[in-house]
């Protein structure tokens, strides 16, 4: 079991953020705290899968701040209704170079500035954000489009699904997917310089059994599929897979 980055960061923290449950409208810090193992690619649109330890955190200040893997560091600075909107920083992964992409350049991942809207109404959650990075060796930006349900089906059983949708930009799809005719000689793979961005498509659920009050247990699951400028590069298309899923199984704490 290695401890390694997962290059599809916003994909598994959308999963893990419903293990936190509605934020509190009380002053004081609140979250839930826990850890667990993840089966996932090695790289976004990679063939080959790895398990990985992988923390949840999600905490939240009343109804003002919050932070979490899926959202980063966040302000609530906009409530209406049940609409709210929050600018955020957040971080995206780069590109590792090892296994498939040994002779590849490192992508240095990256924090971002993003702005999120989402709408709540009764068991689901609607969400549009987009962010771009500000240091690393990322550029350009991600739109994503999320709707999650999340409700109790028992006592002690609680789960949560919905789908996504996430566009990077052409300057996001190159630095992510592209092949430079430097890697290219190094690699043998085809040198490769996307036109245009890309989208990702993807379903995910948990399920929750919570032993106390406090402590919970939850699994996840979840499939993508990669499209566009994604799709066609070597990366994927020669040594590695479209379709991506992940699995995995956390023990938390609420307080």
């Amino acid at each position: 079991m290695q401890i390694r980055p997962v290059y599809s960061w916003p994909l598994i923290a959308s999963l893990l953020s419903a293990m936190a449950g509605p934020s509190m409208a009380d002053e004081g810090w609140a979250g839930t705290l826990g850890a667990g193992a993840i089966y996932a690619p090695d790289y976004l649109g990679s063939n080959d899968y790895e398990t990985r330890v992988w923390p949840a955190i999600s905490l939240s200040y009343g109804d003002r701040f919050y932070l979490n893997s899926l959202d980063g560091l966040g302000w609530n600075a906009f409530r209406q209704g049940n609409w709210l909107v929050s600018p955020f920083i957040g971080y995206t992964p780069g590109r590792d170079n090892d296994h498939d992409l040994s002779h590849l350049d490192k992508v240095d991942g990256g924090a971002t500035a993003g702005l999120r809207v989402a709408y709540t109404n009764d068991s689901w959650t609607y969400s549009g954000d987009a962010q771009t990075p500000f240091t690393g060796d990322m550029d350009g930006y991600q739109l994503s489009l999320k709707a999650r349900w999340q409700g109790q089906l028992s006592k002690h059983w609680s789960a949560s699904i919905g789908p996504s949708l996430k566009y990077s930009s052409a300057d996001w799809t190159e630095d992510m997917f592209g092949v430079s005719s430097r890697e290219s000689a190094r690699s043998g793979l085809a040198a490769y310089n996307p036109d245009d961005g890309y989208f990702s498509i993807a379903l995910g659920s948990t399920l929750s059994y919570h032993l106390t009050p406090d402590w919970s247990v939850t699994a996840m699951a979840s499939i993508a599929q990669l499209t566009g400028d994604a799709k066609d590069s070597p990366l994927v298309d020669s040594v590695g897979d479209k379709n991506q899923a992940y699995a995995g199984a956390f023990v938390s704490y609420r307080f």
